[in-house]
């Protein structure tokens, strides 16, 4: 078993709280993805598991046992960072085996060792080669395989992929992936990209200005986000989010911005008249479909084909155009007008402060 427990975690860097009164329990064989922006306080606190930073305030627990004082060594973790740091003297198998000789590990075993992480990260055709030798994904895997090869009960790692260009980081996320299910092992993943969270993760927790704002599977943060900053963070393209009012009108609420004006669902009844936000995801907007709720007419200013899909933006003269996805196959003119629907069980209201109207 490894159940790692942050209890009240804090840490301060003079006057700045990177991280504040986190509590969290990661649960043995988890793979748990911390997701949020830049500053967030996301790194600090894996560095702080890690033993890199030592908290201001709160305990770190590891099987029951607070480790706040062990050094790095001392706590079995494995940590994969965003720079390879592979020794260029060395070759890929003396990289691998570095941790091994740290530990007076036997050479016979060594090898052995080696020999197993290399084919577990299907890396053995390299074992002979220079850092200098290997392409960025290749030089990933051996980070990989360095840190495997020690067998830690549990896997840290911060923004391992953010280097590499889109198709290897989609290769190297399936890897992670692969090799958590076949290690059964804990593994705690930072990263600024909601792709990757939304891939990879069991459950995300959502951080920002050094605070847990959500946690949750990936699909419960898609579905469900508590806060504008959770709907807005997460969603490729981004959910549309259209700044207004919220007005009783003659027949219940409406919503009222720049943009347009639509009456709002009767769910929504008891929401409180004032500032605020309307959110719906561009794959529920209906385009050329009557019923199911309210719709607009409006011009399409432009057309994105990607293939699969297509998007279609409107308004793009405002703050943030609004965004509809339709398949690729359906045929669709720019400057043409339709009718733009919005169903009732897809609408998201959020009020002045950001947070959900339930």
């Amino acid at each position: 078993m490894s159940r790692i427990e942050l209890v009240n975690l804090r840490k301060e860097y003079g006057n700045v709280v990177a991280v504040n009164s986190m509590d969290l329990t990661i649960e043995d064989g988890e793979f748990i993805v911390f997701v949020g922006p830049s500053g967030c306080g996301k790194t600090t606190t894996l560095r702080m598991i890690a033993g890199f930073e030592d908290p201001t305030a709160g305990d770190i627990r590891i099987n029951g046992e607070v480790v706040n004082e062990k050094e790095p060594g001392d706590r079995d973790l494995g940590m994969v960072f965003q720079s390879h740091a592979l020794f260029p003297h060395k070759n890929v198998a003396d990289n691998i085996a570095f941790g091994l000789r740290m530990k007076k590990v036997p050479k016979d075993e060594q090898a052995r060792k080696v020999q197993e992480v290399s084919e577990l990260v299907r890396i053995t055709h390299l074992l002979g080669k220079m850092p200098a030798q290997c392409s960025g994904g290749e030089s990933q895997r051996i980070a990989l395989a360095r840190t495997l090869v020690t067998e830690p009960s549990n896997f840290l790692l911060d923004e391992p992929l953010s280097s590499l260009d889109a198709k290897l980081r989609r290769e190297l996320r399936a890897e992670c992936d692969r090799l958590h299910d076949e290690l059964q092992k804990t593994f705690v993943y930072v990263t600024h990209d909601q792709e990757e969270a939304m891939t990879l993760a069991d459950r995300i927790v959502v951080m920002n200005q050094g605070k847990i704002v959500q946690m949750g599977s990936p699909m419960e943060i898609y579905s469900n986000p508590v806060s504008y900053f959770v709907a807005d963070f997460f969603g490729n393209p981004a959910m549309n989010l259209v700044e207004g009012e919220f007005v009783a009108g003659a027949n219940g609420l409406e919503f009222h911005s720049s943009q347009f004006n639509i009456p709002l669902p009767g769910k929504f009844k008891d929401a409180t008249p004032g500032k605020g936000s309307l959110g719906i995801r561009p794959e529920n907007v209906t385009i050329g479909e009557t019923g199911g709720g309210a719709s607009i007419n409006s011009e399409i200013e432009l057309v994105e084909p990607l293939g699969k899909d297509t998007l279609l933006y409107f308004g793009t003269d405002a703050d943030r155009p609004f965004v509809a996805v339709v398949e690729g196959t359906q045929e669709v003119k720019r400057h043409a007008n339709v009718d733009v629907g919005f169903p009732d069980d897809a609408i998201f209201l959020f009020d002045a402060n950001g947070d959900r109207i339930r």
